[in-house]
Formats: C-alpha cells, sequence, structure tokens
C-alpha cells in the first residue's frame, strides 16, 4: 500500500518557517489551542478570569479549557452515523440534549475528560465577550496580531473543498460545533511560535497555559510515553525528544499534529497533515523531523 504523503512546515528557534505555505489543510482540534490563546489574550486585557463561572454553571473558565469541567462530549457512534450518512448537521440544542450535557460525569476538578462540548462553550465565551462572530473574533484576538492571513474557520463545504485533499464527500465543518480552522502548514507553526512572544501573552498568563494536568492514559500505537493537558495544550513527553507541547487532531479524512519540541536544540516547532484517522502517523512524523534537523 502506498504510503500516505506527509505535508509539514517546521521552524527552528526565531528563524524562518520551512515547507508548505499555501496549501489549505483542516486543522480539527488543533483550533482549541486557538480557542485557548483567545481566551487568555481576553484574560490580559482583563475582560475574563480563568476562575469566573461559566454561565452560572459549576465550572470555570479554566477547568473548561483543561477539559477538567466534568462534562460529556460528542463523535460518538450515533454522531459518527449522522455524519456519514450526510444527514442535516444538528442544531446545538439537539446536540447538547443528546449528549445530556446537563448532567456531569464528574465533580468539576475532580477528574479529566476530553470535552469536544466544552470547546463549544469556549466559543461562545469568546463570541459572547468579543461581540463577534468566532471567525473575526480569532482574527482579532489572534491572527491578525501575528500576522497570519490564511487561516480561517470553514464555514460550508465548499470550505472544505478547497484544502488540499478536498471534499470528496461533502463534509459540513458545521459538525465541528467548536469551529474547524483551515489553513497551511507554515501558519500552524507561526500560531504555535508566537506564543513565546511576551507581546502576545503575558509571561503569568502563558505559565497558566503550560500548567499541566497529568493524565494517566496509554496512547498505543503513538509516540507518548507521559500525557497531560495544560489550556488548550496537548502536553507531556515524546520518545526519544523529551517535552513536547502543541496539540493534535483527527476529523473524518485526515489527521494533524502541531508540538514544539522545548527540550531539543533551537527548540523546533512542527506542524504536519496525512490522511487517515491515525493521529500516531503525524505525531511520528513531527518527531522525527523535529530530532532531524
Amino acid at each position: 500500500m502506498e504510503r500516505t504523503p506527509l505535508i509539514y512546515a517546521l521552524t527552528l528557534g526565531s528563524g524562518p518557517i520551512y515547507g508548505e505555505s499555501s496549501l489549505l489543510f483542516p486543522w480539527w482540534s488543533i483550533t482549541k489551542s486557538v480557542l485557548a490563546a483567545a481566551v487568555l489574550r481576553l484574560v490580559d486585557r482583563g475582560r475574563l478570569s480563568l476562575d469566573d463561572d461559566y454561565r452560572d454553571r459549576p465550572f470555570t473558565i479554566r477547568q473548561l479549557l483543561q477539559h477538567t469541567a466534568g462534562l460529556n462530549t460528542y463523535g460518538g457512534p450515533r454522531y459518527r452515523e449522522a455524519v456519514a450518512a450526510d444527514e442535516p448537521v444538528w442544531s446545538i440544542t439537539e446536540m447538547l440534549d443528546r449528549v445530556k450535557s446537563d448532567r456531569l460525569i464528574f465533580v468539576p476538578g475532580q477528574g479529566w475528560a476530553y470535552s469536544n462540548v466544552g470547546y463549544l462553550f469556549v466559543r461562545q465565551l469568546i463570541e459572547d465577550v468579543s461581540g463577534q462572530e468566532i471567525d473575526k473574533a480569532l482574527q482579532a484576538l489572534v491572527f491578525e496580531p501575528i500576522g497570519i492571513e490564511q487561516t480561517r474557520i470553514a464555514r460550508t463545504p465548499g470550505d472544505v473543498a478547497q484544502t488540499h485533499w478536498g471534499n470528496a464527500t461533502g463534509y459540513d465543518p458545521r459538525w465541528v460545533y467548536h469551529g474547524l480552522l483551515i489553513g497551511p502548514p507554515s501558519d500552524a507553526v507561526g500560531f504555535l511560535r508566537c506564543l513565546r512572544s511576551p507581546t502576545f501573552l503575558s509571561k503569568s498568563t502563558l505559565t497558566t497555559m503550560k500548567s499541566m494536568h497529568v493524565i494517566d492514559d496509554n496512547l498505543e500505537g503513538r509516540p507518548w510515553q507521559r500525557t497531560g493537558y495544560g489550556l488548550g495544550l496537548m502536553m507531556g513527553e515524546m520518545a526519544g525528544v523529551g517535552s513536547v507541547y502543541g496539540h493534535s487532531g483527527v476529523g473524518h479524512d485526515s489527521v494533524s499534529a502541531l508540538y514544539c519540541f522545548p527540550d531539543l536544540p533551537d527548540c523546533p516547532i512542527v506542524a504536519v497533515f496525512a490522511q487517515g484517522s491515525d493521529e500516531g502517523i503525524p505525531e511520528f512524523e513531527a518527531a522525527r523531523l523535529a530530532l532531524s534537523r
């Protein structure tokens, strides 16, 4: 079987970004890191506090960002069946009812469970506080300040069709309720590099973002040796490269990985995109590229 082509971009330190800079790819859950960064920009501006309750619910904004709010998620068998059958996208109300979002699966702060629902709430929070719909809010809060111009929220199947692998099945990006960014690998690398800039996030806020909640997960077939989650960041250690932070993603037909490797010389940052559903493929390739530079 022919190996799936891997498309990448990388940078070393503050040097230039090498690799693909024009083709668009679905970022999938890398979008969560951008949403978290937008919230933290609002925190630095005094518009939010991480320890505020979310809409009088029994969990905080910090817990939403770190998946410790006790919320369920969407993406189970019935969801996948609906997407595969090209059913009309469920309304937000219907989706929240289906996953029983009003019933917490643990006391907030007393557990960890990855929740796409939680990041829908993060999206709504950004829209409420900024007074802008999510694409404009992310442009203003995150992308424009760091000079990123190509990456945007996909709104229609036609938007997804503009990505490198197209959209043969007519996938509707509204199934990603927190929003699906599409953009080139170079933009992903540029975004993660910006987190190190003191003009983007304050030192204390960045420290908070990278404060890791340790997760006792064994991710078989992937390079992780130790796993955790910050605020919108997957974190931990990978075999052969030491500490990492960033995010992986998987959607209906492709996968993504964006990671910084601070223990390696020149602190490489790598983004990798591939077809399929195996998140280990871009993660292993990101680590390999980081070591080879």
